[in-house]
């Protein structure tokens, strides 16, 4: 019911509720299904945390079986990890639970962090919490989760010392952009081949005490129109993972972007409706679930046809969805069965030949771009505490 009801056009959860009671009783007329829409909320808040493991895991296997080549990407299986915030009702109790982390008089927010396949198209995990709750954390806490030998692609804002050992030591890889916000070292004289593109991730508080390593890092500098983007990975074999190949991986993360678009954008639910903050956290997950499974449905029969994964169209495959379940024929052309439709579900492929006009909105995000990372040469008493610590070489060899 949940699911149904993340897929539904309604403005209201009673509408929805509504709806999903309509279509569970032409599917499935043995279902005994409750009386109010209240009723039904206070079991999804009891039940959902039961479920939701579960759930995942199905769908995670479901990917994994999808026919064709996109589970990797260039060798990599390669995954993104961002977060969006969702605005809730201005009721005491979300304000309370939930609070703000934006602007002034601003509603109160439930945030929402995804791991996000980039070969698929698809979520791989996710976490949620209040609006002040932090999308780094939340990466951390899925880093178990993902696919042994996986590739994470984040933005600079996950970039952190306790990220890169998590990942290191789970025997992952990365590729995380750095800004102004992060010190790096050279020549610090830990790693035995140093090269010019080697650096080193040592926090000034994680050196005291001597246990803590230094993080070798390979900088891969990449130009975007006028700006030039500062990319760090633990993959130190150039051949193993090219500048191109960085670059394409990197470029794919804004299809994670594109992901939030239709969740907020193409179902419609930029704003929750629900009015305390138990209630918030599972409408947003249930949300996710939903569109999980919707792109599932479609990107299994795009593949199956042939066809790419990427192309899959969100608002073709919801109204083909919603159009099932309430039982209408389809608009100038002939019903035909569900899962041939949703192949067929594809973005259009014309091409652009000019820049879009884009306007000035009010609330249109003109985020300054992140500046260099400071890259210093290391000091002396930093080398001296490098070389009582264990060479890089064995280290590595041991994580490899």
């Amino acid at each position: 019911m949940g699911l149904l009801m993340s897929w539904d056009e309604g403005q209201t959860l009673t509408t929805r509720w509504d709806h999903a009671c309509t279509a569970a009783n032409e599917l499935h007329g043995y279902w005994k299904l409750g009386e109010s829409y209240s009723g039904f909320a206070e079991a999804l808040v009891r039940e959902t945390p039961r479920m939701l493991e579960p759930l995942k895991r199905r769908f995670r296997r479901a990917m994994q079986g999808l026919p064709g080549h996109a589970w990797k990407v260039g060798g990599w299986i390669a995954l993104a990890v961002d977060g969006s915030r969702q605005e809730s009702p201005h009721t005491a109790a979300n304000e309370a639970a939930l609070g703000c982390a934006g602007r002034d008089k601003t509603a109160p927010q439930v945030f929402l962090t995804t791991m996000w396949h980039l070969g698929l198209g698809l979520p791989w995990d996710y976490r949620v919490g209040p609006g002040t709750d932090s999308e780094r954390r939340h990466a951390r806490e899925m880093v178990d989760e993902l696919p042994p030998h996986a590739l994470l692609v984040a933005d600079g804002a996950f970039v952190g010392y306790e990220l890169c050992r998590q990942l290191l030591c789970g025997g992952r890889s990365f590729l995380l952009r750095v800004g102004s916000n992060i010190r790096l070292l050279k020549k610090l004289g830990y790693y035995e081949r140093e090269r010019d593109d080697i650096v080193y991730l040592w926090p000034q508080k994680r050196q005291k005490g001597g246990r803590e390593r230094p993080r070798v890092l390979r900088l891969i500098r990449l130009r975007q129109g006028k700006q030039t983007v500062y990319l760090v990975t633990n993959v130190l074999d150039r051949r193993q993972m090219t500048n191109t190949q960085a670059r394409k991986l990197y470029r794919l993360r804004w299809g994670e972007e594109v992901f939030y678009r239709a969740y907020k954008q193409t179902l419609q639910r930029r704003k929750l409706l629900s009015r305390t903050a138990a209630t918030c956290l599972v409408e947003s997950q249930w949300t996710l679930l939903g569109l999980w499974l919707l792109g599932l449905l479609t990107v299994s029969r795009i593949m199956a046809a042939g066809g790419d994964p990427k192309a899959w169209s969100v608002a073709k495959s919801r109204e083909l969805v919603r159009q099932a379940l309430r039982n209408e024929p389809p608009r100038r052309q002939r019903r035909a069965l569900l899962s041939d439709a949703l192949a067929r579900a594809l973005l259009d492929n014309y091409q652009r030949r000019s820049d879009k006009a884009a306007r000035n909105y009010p609330h249109k995000k003109t985020e300054k771009p992140p500046g260099p990372p400071r890259i210093e040469p290391a000091e002396p008493e930093e080398i001296e505490r490098a070389k009582r610590l264990e060479p890089a070489n064995i280290v590595l060899r041991w994580t490899a």
